[in-house]
């Protein structure tokens, strides 16, 4: 039985004290599965969050990040279409992807096509993934008006697209100048800059561009305090939906929404996928896929590439404050 290297952690903590390179025995593929050669991953808040236990009662010890990356299929087990072999795949919901070789089911693989580079095809989860199915419950459509906190990052940027191609009003709230032009470019229609110093505090100026409307609903990637003022800034009856916990913190949402007369909602990716039917999972990205070869979605460029095993400094880099692009492991041989 052959061995392939892994990231892995045994303990929560910094994910540069406790991640660790091992080597991991690889077993064949059984009924209706998959083993996937990995060649790229992004290195996403969502990865390193887990490993510093911000979920520890979904996180079982030991663990191997990563949620999203792109593959090759090497090998195929009994009632797996054989057709798959060499193909490139997206092999998401099975093991983490921060290892060379995954074994995932054939039926939630998602088959990618031969225009998307791999840099591109590895990010087609997380973000837009989520944007989009927040797009959906939210209902969002021309004259509703959203607003999002962490503007300048991937899924703010996606956010933004959507707004486009869907028509809602966006409001992206950000903490540097710099991401104004391009997120007003993608689609948003306003960009609220929180370090301006000439910024009021953020719900007035919400309230100024929505002319002392609020925000219909908003979307919360950060939580702590950043969230609880996001949904002082949305209307009553409105609709707060909580998707991350970049800070760390959390919020007691039940508390914000009763003072501010608001519904609060959590989105978790994993309880989404684990209540669709397979053939909406695989819709999804069908429409995620049909956008980006249409050229309306665009996903983000590439910062900087790093073996697997160069783990430890593609983390650092990653949560380097500033950085433009994501950062990916990559597999060359």
């Amino acid at each position: 039985m052959e061995t392939f290297d892994a990231v892995r952690f045994y303990r929560f903590g910094q994910p540069a004290d406790v991640l660790q390179l091992v080597r991991r025995r690889i077993r064949e593929p059984g009924p209706g599965e998959l083993r996937v050669r990995m060649t790229a991953r992004p290195i996403n808040p969502s990865d390193l969050i887990p490993i510093r236990g911000a979920y520890p009662h979904r996180t079982p010890l030991p663990a191997i990040p990563g949620y999203e990356g792109v593959g090759v299929v090497e090998a195929v087990g009994p009632f797996s279409p054989s057709s798959l072999l060499g193909k490139r795949v997206l092999p998401l919901r099975g093991e983490g992807t921060w290892q060379e070789q995954v074994i995932v089911s054939a039926e939630l693989a998602v088959p990618v096509p031969d225009a998307l580079d791999d840099e591109a095809a590895s990010q087609l989860y997380i973000n837009p993934v989520t944007a989009w199915i927040c797009t959906e419950t939210l209902r969002l459509e021309p004259g509703v008006t959203l607003l999002v906190n962490a503007g300048g990052s991937s899924i703010g940027r996606i956010f933004a697209q959507l707004a486009a191609i869907l028509g809602f009003r966006l409001i992206a709230v950000t903490r540097h100048a710099r991401h104004t032009r391009e997120l007003l470019e993608l689609g948003a229609s306003h960009v609220i800059d929180t370090s301006d110093a000439d910024t009021p505090s953020l719900r007035e100026a919400v309230l100024a561009v929505t002319e002392g409307r609020g925000a219909d609903s908003a979307i919360d990637s950060i939580g702590g305090g950043d969230g609880a003022e996001l949904a002082s800034c949305i209307r009553p009856g409105g609709t707060i939906v909580s998707i991350g916990l970049l800070s760390g913190v959390p919020v007691s949402w039940g508390e914000v929404a009763a003072n501010c007369g608001i519904d609060a909602r959590l989105f978790w990716l994993r309880q989404w996928i684990g209540s669709v039917p397979n053939h909406v999972w695989q819709d999804t990205f069908a429409k995620l896929l049909e956008l980006i070869a249409r050229q309306k979605l665009k996903l983000p460029g590439i910062c900087r590439r790093y073996e697997l095993a160069q783990f430890g400094q593609a983390v650092l880099d990653a949560e380097t404050p500033g950085r433009q692009g994501k950062i990916i492991l990559v597999n060359y041989s």
